[in-house]
Formats: C-alpha cells, sequence, structure tokens
C-alpha cells in the first residue's frame, strides 16, 4: 500500500469511483493515464465529481453488463464500458449447503473516514433475530469496515463472506454488489431494503425477494431460490479468467499512444 507523498512511478491511475478520494488522486496524479473500474458498491446516479473522473478516462470496466450499465450512469457517460467479469468468480468455492445454516451479509453501519455507510442495518438485525428465534443457524459474512460488535451475539465467520456463503442454505442482507457472485455460488439471496438506499437493479434482480419488515424474513428465506439463469448471467458476467482480462485491460490502457 503506498499514500500519494510515497507512492511509486506508476503507468496507469485506476480509480473507482467519483467520490471526494479518487477525484483527489485523479488531481493529483493528472499527468497519468488514467482508467475507470467498477470494483466496489456504487449508487445508478451520476455522481457530484463524475465529470472530472471522465477527463482523458482511456478504459471504464466492469464485472457484467448490468453492472457496466450501472457504472455508465455513475459516471455519466455513454461510452463503451468493458466487461471483464469479477476476479472473484475465477475461483468459486463449490457449493454445499448446511441444513438450517443462514448467512446474513452486512453492509456498514457507520460512516468514518475510510468511507460511507449503507441504511438497512436495523431491519437486517432484526431480521436475523426473527430468523434465530425461528430455529436457524446464523453465520454473520462480515463485511470489512462493519462494527463486529453489533454481530458477537451470532457466529462470524472467519472466512471470506462469498466462501462461507458456499455453506448456506439461503443468505440475507443488504443489496451490494457480492449479490450477484454468491447468486453465482448458487446460494439464493433475499434483500433487506431501506427506502434511504438507492440499490441498482441489477442487485434487486438476483434476489429471490426483497423484504421491508423484519417479519418478512422468514417466509422470505424458507421460500428462497435462484434467479432465473440469464437474470444472473446479465448481473455475473463472464465467469473465469477475469483476473486476466482485467489486468490485461489496464495493461493495454497503459501502452504511451501514438500521435
Amino acid at each position: 500500500m503506498a499514500t500519494p507523498r510515497d507512492a511509486p512511478r506508476a503507468d496507469l491511475l485506476v480509480v473507482t469511483g467519483a467520490d471526494d478520494w479518487p477525484l483527489e488522486c485523479a488531481w493529483r496524479f493528472g499527468g497519468l493515464p488514467r482508467a475507470a473500474s467498477s470494483l466496489a458498491y456504487l449508487g445508478p446516479d451520476e455522481a457530484p465529481g463524475a465529470d472530472r473522473v471522465r477527463r482523458g478516462l482511456r478504459l471504464v470496466t466492469s464485472s457484467s453488463p448490468a453492472e457496466a450499465r450501472a457504472f455508465g450512469g455513475y459516471l455519466g457517460t455513454r461510452r463503451r464500458v468493458r466487461v471483464v467479469g469479477s476476479p472473484q468468480t475465477d475461483d468459486l468455492p463449490e457449493r454445499r449447503p448446511e441444513p438450517g445454516l443462514v448467512l446474513v451479509v452486512t453492509s456498514v453501519t457507520r460512516s468514518d473516514e475510510t468511507g460511507g455507510a449503507a441504511p438497512g442495518t436495523e431491519l437486517l438485525l432484526a431480521a436475523a433475530e426473527r430468523l434465530r428465534a425461528a430455529g436457524k443457524r446464523i453465520l454473520v459474512g462480515l463485511h470489512p469496515r462493519e462494527d463486529r460488535s453489533l454481530w458477537e451475539r451470532y457466529e462470524i465467520s472467519d472466512v471470506p463472506t462469498l466462501r462461507a456463503s458456499a455453506r448456506a442454505e439461503a443468505a440475507i442482507g443488504v443489496p451490494g454488489t457480492i449479490f450477484p457472485l454468491i447468486a453465482a455460488v448458487g446460494t439464493p439471496v433475499v434483500g433487506c431494503t431501506d427506502p434511504a438506499l438507492s440499490v441498482p437493479d441489477y442487485l434487486l434482480s438476483v434476489c429471490s425477494a426483497t423484504i421491508g419488515a423484519a417479519d418478512e424474513a422468514v417466509p422470505a428465506v424458507a421460500a428462497a431460490g435462484p434467479p432465473d439463469p440469464a437474470v444472473l448471467a446479465d448481473a455475473v458476467g463472464p465467469v473465469g479468467g477475469s483476473a486476466g482480462r482485467l489486468l490485461d485491460a489496464w495493461a493495454r490502457a497503459a501502452r504511451p499512444r501514438r500521435h
């Protein structure tokens, strides 16, 4: 890891959004060729700083056709977005569901200097309680920036959330970029939605159901099933070789251009 002050020489700047930190990097490293890659959760609406990211872009990538449409909207561009797949799908775990096990996929409850937060945690906490009261075993897939103390009453997975999803009969959480990947493993997902949260349609499309009240959690999980294969393919993108495609796209974008 490097900070702008001690960053080594580079051939390409890759930004993953248009909020304060990517904008500062774009300003500090304005002399570098620039690419924009969708690697984290972003809303579907054009970001206020998108015009400053768009300037001089050589490449825009995303993991799937559906994410490409959302990322294009976020950047406020109609240019081609290259679909490369998600590197996380290069080694998907084999699904072996354990009876009665539900994976709770957390988001981030409180904003801090490293990023924002998503509404919906109170609903997810209440839903987890309803599921446990109904006899389900709860396994928590903790977001790296989430407050661990909120979830310590349950078993917290000691492996990444995507790998943990292979053990679950179903997963429930605030919809995020991991939802299509969990669905790609074969585990049905239920979304906890909040009126204050703007979620791209493609993340909702892979949900077996969405709930707005905790009492809906038990029947939604009981009835959960996989999405339509075409919907899943649109949301997930190509599976296998994605890391190589992404690195190759970045390498091509970094090459000096002939005048």
